[in-house]
């Protein structure tokens, strides 16, 4: 897709752009570092203990379970 290197926000922008529904991430600083209230698409921070796979995997069924509500242009977070 051509976005690597892109900042937090022209990823959103980005991401919005192309279709994307929400951005995923392990960044746990993202919130402090966009203006809230202008989030193109919602983000879900996945809260793990690094983001190598075996810590990631058990967070999987909170991030579906996430996604499958009704998401606001809003912060979710899905804690270990």
């Amino acid at each position: 897709m051509g976005w690597a290197g892109s900042t937090n926000g022209d990823l959103l922008r980005l991401a919005a752009a192309a279709g994307f529904e929400a951005l995923i991430t392990v960044d746990q600083g993202f919130e402090y570092q966009q203006n809230l209230s202008e989030l193109p698409i919602p983000v879900v921070i996945v809260i793990a203990a690094s983001n190598r796979m075996e810590d990631l995997l058990p967070l999987v069924p909170g991030v579906v379970g996430v996604l499958s509500g009704d998401l606001q242009r809003s912060i979710y977070r899905v804690p270990s």
